[in-house]
């Protein structure tokens, strides 16, 4: 009774941080707008990749999933394959699992909650395959969209429970009992089902229908602490596999976002979007000379009604804001193409997964200098990428 007694007291008491979190997240957002952004600002788009509906991560702390899933059905077209659209609950459900295993293996000393890393989805495809969304919507008691407060909660506390060992050993059970909690939330993997007529296992699959090769992807940062061209573990805390990103100079960001562009891969972005100069509302992204902060009323209501100068990024300043908590993992998107404002200056085409709600119907331009100062780390095709920055890395 004591040991169910704890558990409730705990769950009582743990918010899911990242699921209200990414809810509050947007919520501020909707204070950065102006109501003349869009016939401010003048887009010609120099490159637009094909691409999937925009979808909407609910309450969830999932946008590593859907932006990284939508990723690898931009790949399947890519590739000349009929994309699919792939469960993004599947790959996260499987990695909780994966989690929560981390979790009591390091003592509780590791973070849990939704977020997530792109490496997780290809981690996660790479050892349990991928199933079609149509056979795993993960919205399983009546939801119609994703809203995991409760069942983050009651894992967290279970888990809380394991940790402190109350049998003086671990048993083999508390693995059942964790998984069931996530299962009973977001419905049992099926083991086999029907697609287009033919029977799959998520294996199956992943290797005879999505094709993809987890191993051809990589992962992108850039911090002056470590040295270039070498990997690194990037400490964020999302990043609770310890799994490792390739570390190079703050402009080869755009330069291999570009290149990956320009030869028809998309790229999974994640990065900070807490910035007063990013609205979600209006669909744009900078960077400002001036601190919000620091602005008068009119130089705030301007923000957004076009086009601003922007200061040149430098590495000082990349790596303070990582120091400093300023940039922090916040986000992932996938970005799908490159623009041009009426003054020539370039943004990338960004996908989201907060709905269609936007001034752009779910995607945004986010500017170069963006990208450079705020980006905790790209995904990319190995073939992507130049044989010039190939060679640099070994890859």
């Amino acid at each position: 009774m004591n040991t169910i007694k704890s558990i409730v007291i705990a769950t009582s008491l743990i918010v899911s941080a990242s699921s209200f979190a990414q809810d509050n997240l947007v919520n501020s957002l909707k204070i950065n707008a102006s109501e003349k952004s869009k016939e401010a600002f003048k887009f010609t788009d120099v490159i637009n990749l094909e691409n999937t509906s925009v979808k909407t991560q609910g309450s969830s702390g999932t946008c590593w999933s859907y932006s990284a899933n939508s990723f690898l059905e931009s790949e399947m077209i890519r590739m000349g394959k009929k994309p699919v659209e792939l469960s993004q609950i599947f790959s996260a459900r499987n990695a909780y699992v994966e989690k929560g295993r981390n979790y009591v293996r390091m003592h509780g000393a590791v973070t849990l909650g939704d977020g997530g890393a792109f490496h997780d989805v290809m981690n996660m495809y790479r050892k349990y395959g991928a199933v079609p969304q149509s056979v795993y919507t993960g919205l399983n008691y009546g939801t119609e969209k994703n809203k995991f407060g409760e069942m983050a909660a009651l894992g967290e506390a279970l888990l809380a429970a394991v940790v402190k060992n109350p049998n003086g050993e671990l048993t083999p059970n508390w693995e059942k009992a964790y998984a069931a909690v996530i299962d009973s939330y977001l419905g049992t993997v099926p083991k086999t089902f029907d697609y287009n007529g033919k029977k799959y296992t998520p294996e199956t699959f992943a290797k005879e229908v999505v094709g993809i090769n987890a191993d051809d992807y990589i992962e992108i940062s850039s911090l002056q602490e470590y040295p270039y061209y070498s990997k690194f573990v990037l400490m964020v805390p999302d990043n609770w596999s310890f799994d490792q990103v390739y570390n190079v100079q703050i402009n080869e960001l755009t330069d291999i976002t570009d290149n990956a562009l320009k030869n028809g891969y998309t790229v999974a972005w994640a990065g900070d979007v807490s910035e007063k100069t990013f609205s979600w509302k209006n669909g744009v992204a900078f960077v400002s000379e001036k601190k919000v902060e620091d602005m008068t009323a009119e130089e705030k209501a301007d923000l957004f009604n076009g086009p601003k100068k922007e200061p040149v990024v430098t590495e000082e300043m990349r790596q303070k804001g990582f120091d400093n908590y300023n940039t922090t993992d916040d986000h992932g998107m996938h970005i799908v193409g490159l623009t041009k404002d009426q003054t020539g200056k370039e943004y990338y085409i960004v996908k989201n997964s907060w709905g269609t709600t936007n001034d752009y119907k779910g995607y945004l331009y986010m500017s170069k200098e963006f990208v450079k100062y705020k980006t905790t780390a790209l995904m990319v095709h190995k073939k992507s990428i130049s044989a010039d920055m190939a060679k640099k890395l070994k890859v």
